[in-house]
């Protein structure tokens, strides 16, 4: 079940780290030195999604737990945040493209109206907060009341187009155009924080890209091939599974967890035979919402109104950045220190000619694995599964035992 404050599918994350674990690996940003990544962002007009940048850059670059702000009262921790999270992709040898969301598909139209009402309810609390609250209190409910304007959106735009960063607007879905993107070969990965982006058929999701440096998070690059060949699925019934298990444009059916929505996928092959399965159940376990149209979801994962990758509006270069532009914007409008700014400029020139190195595996293409070696990891991956079972048998014994014995003794 997602979280209400994000984006993510961390119930997806786990099984996928269970079931596949050979799709995920873990390193440092350095390791995509050379490498031109999409990364989603928000269109603000349209879409207030708390695990994209605009938002997270607006709830993390705080000040004693404000947001940033010039002389003149304007918020400025947006900027902050695309700018130096930018240039530190830039110092690394990324090339950086960012795709801005579109209009909202008609089904998400509920899920930003419930996430519109927990705005609401966050302002009042923050409100009440600020009256009896302790001061974690404060800055909790303050987070949750963030919402990005228009003008947050235009100006992060902006910036980009000075930095000589570039942007493409998706007709709706970012995920799903940066899938295009990256399957084409025009990018290496899709970066996201949001687990529905290999629903999309994004290759390659690198995750925690635009986080801090001070969070120390190791950037998760999950390829998606890995992920249906260890849960021996097709991209249908992965589909499937993310919509069991709760995507972006359905709630979970209550009471269906990772593991029971993986076992119902295993089963029954399909959702369709799945919420046959529930709905001739006579003991009832679980129920269907009054108003679930998993097949809608389905389809907009697998036919999302995307460009195609040699359309004009997704052709994109990177350019010198526009210093002096850079100094009227982030200077004399916005109260950035000109020091910070003209010596990020500076990087930015050099490093984003430095990141035209081509990488090594531009020169080699990858060996495929024999099927000899992918018989070997899938036993190895079905002994450490038959192992966690036993495992949680074992614990679970454990327990009952533990419960069993009469109070007091040893």
């Amino acid at each position: 079940m997602r979280s209400e404050d994000t984006n993510e599918l961390p119930d997806l994350y786990q099984v996928i780290a269970e079931n596949a674990p050979d799709a995920i690996k873990a390193g440092e940003i350095k390791n995509h030195f050379g490498r031109k990544v999409a990364i989603v962002s928000c269109d603000i007009a349209f879409r207030m999604r708390t695990s994209m940048s605009i938002y997270s850059f607006l709830i993390a670059v705080r000040s004693d737990g404000q947001q940033l702000m010039s002389d003149t009262g304007e918020t400025t921790s947006h900027l902050m945040g695309m700018f130096y999270r930018t240039l530190r992709m830039v110092d690394n040898g990324i090339k950086p493209l960012y795709v801005f969301d579109g209009a909202p598909p008609k089904l998400k139209s509920g899920e930003l109206a419930k996430r519109t009402a927990r705005k609401a309810e966050a302002t009042e609390a923050h409100e009440e907060a600020k009256e009896t609250g302790t001061a974690e209190d404060i800055e909790k409910f303050s987070r949750r009341t963030v919402r990005v304007t228009r003008e947050h959106n235009a100006e992060c735009k902006k910036l980009l187009k000075l930095m000589g960063v570039p942007y493409i607007d998706a007709p709706t879905e970012a995920e799903a155009q940066c899938a295009v993107l990256a399957r084409a070969g025009k990018v290496y990965a899709a970066a996201s924080e949001d687990m529905d982006t290999l629903c999309f058929e994004a290759p390659i999701l690198l995750r925690h890209l635009t986080f801090s440096e001070q969070r120390k998070e190791p950037i998760q690059e999950i390829h998606l091939s890995r992920v249906l060949e260890g849960m021996n699925m097709s991209r249908e019934q992965f589909v499937d599974l993310c919509i069991l298990l709760g995507c972006d444009y359905l709630e979970p059916i209550p009471k269906v967890g990772p593991n029971t929505a993986l076992k119902l996928i295993r089963e029954h092959g399909s959702l369709e035979k799945v919420v046959e399965s529930i709905e001739k159940d006579p003991k009832k376990k679980y129920v269907m919402p009054e108003s679930w149209p998993y097949q809608d979801a389905r389809d907009l994962f697998l036919h999302p109104d995307v460009r195609s990758a040699d359309h004009p509006d997704c052709d994109f270069k990177w350019e010198s950045p526009d210093v002096e532009g850079l100094v009227d914007f982030l200077v004399k409008d916005k109260g950035f220190s000109e020091d910070r700014v003209r010596n990020a400029a500076a990087r930015l020139q050099k490093n984003l000619k430095t990141a035209q190195q081509s990488r090594l595996e531009g020169f080699f293409k990858p060996v495929a694995r024999t099927d000899e070696e992918k018989a070997s990891l899938k036993r190895k991956h079905e002994e450490k599964l038959e192992e966690q079972k036993k495992r949680k048998k074992e614990e679970a014994k454990a327990k009952r035992e533990a419960k069993a014995k009469p109070r007091g003794t040893a």
